[in-house]
């Protein structure tokens, strides 16, 4: 039997790539803090429905030392590197601790497999944002890298890693370039989930006002269900390569907003506000991804379409809030 060990375990893609490789029959192992242990009701509930059948270890991406003793204790075949500082707007407030966390979480994870499990196969969560200002669209794996936030930078620097270390130590190391994937198992401090779930307060009255910056920033969204097959495919390949995974379509944050409030039966612009707030200081305007070397080589293609996202995020939020409601009202 496979044994995975994916750091990030906890968050969107980490659930959803647990599920997939269970179902493939690996033995599935994942890196948390401690204090998810010890609140496992608020943060491990994305994976509450896995608890008894993958195998959680306390480490954290600041200590080399815990890190390498999992890795030691798991002797993992795969390593699927996901945990990061990932949201972009904290990583203009803390960008000490998003380039720390980063850049250092992956050369220590790198450099624990490198020691104690030299043929693992490795995989890098690596992001459109490396593109940032792009000077071409679509973006595809020849793009020069522009990035423009903490965080973009903090991920160039570990997509270096995983180059430097494939041809220094001949690890098997993988970069996924995703463009943004979303799901209803995204956090609330990202847009889209921003999104659905106030709009959904909105609708049941919970809410009367939903405060955004820039609109017209341009994105390619997919479903992060899709985007997990992919980086087990990667791993699966005979060898080790980097892709962007992306759906090769565009759409404006207005649009997401005008999907969202329309299939709610309400209309947007008696609800948005535009709050200078959140807009970032260096605005990434329009990414578009090139997914063609991924569908030739590794058989890949997204499924769910964006009109189909929006939905099923915006019924999650609905059925969340509704049964949020229900359990206040019958405490009281």
């Amino acid at each position: 039997m496979k044994r995975a060990l994916i750091t990030g375990i906890t968050g969107q893609d980490g659930s959803y790539l647990s599920e997939l490789l269970l179902d493939k029959g690996y033995e599935v192992h994942g890196i948390v803090r401690r204090v998810a242990l010890e609140d496992p009701a608020h943060r491990l509930w994305r994976i509450n429905h896995l608890l008894d059948r993958v195998t959680l270890h306390a480490a954290t991406m600041e200590s080399y030392a815990s890190l390498f003793n999992v890795v030691e204790k798991v002797r993992p075949h795969e390593c699927y590197h996901l945990a990061a500082q990932s949201f972009v707007s904290y990583s203009f407030e803390d960008a000490f601790s998003t380039i720390n966390t980063n850049i250092n979480g992956t050369l220590y994870m790198l450099s624990a497999v490198k020691e104690k499990a030299p043929d693992c196969r490795f995989y890098f969560a690596a992001t459109s944002e490396m593109f940032g200002h792009a000077r071409q669209t679509p973006q595809n794996e020849d793009t020069p890298f522009y990035p423009r936030s903490p965080y973009g930078i903090s991920k160039v620097a570990g997509f270096d890693l995983i180059r430097n270390f494939r041809d220094s130590y001949d690890l098997f190391g993988c970069s996924g370039i995703l463009f943004n994937h979303e799901s209803p198992r995204r956090g609330f401090e990202f847009v889209t989930r921003k999104i659905t779930s106030t709009a959904a307060r909105i609708k049941l009255g919970l809410e009367r006002e939903l405060r955004l910056g820039n609109l017209d920033a341009k994105r390619d969204w997919g479903f992060a269900g899709d985007y997990v097959e992919a980086m087990w495919r990667m791993l699966q390949q005979d060898d080790p390569d980097d892709y962007v995974i992306a759906t090769n379509e565009t759409h404006a944050v207005q649009e997401f907003v005008e999907l969202t409030f329309d299939y709610l039966g309400l209309n947007w612009k008696d609800h948005v506000v535009i709050d200078e707030r959140f807009y970032r200081p260096a605005e990434v305007h329009l990414l578009k991804g090139d997914y063609s070397k991924g569908r030739d080589k590794l058989g890949w293609r997204p499924h769910v379409k964006f009109e189909e996202l929006v939905r099923m995020m915006v019924d999650a939020d609905l059925k969340l809030v509704r049964g949020n409601a229900h359990t206040r009202n019958a405490a009281v």
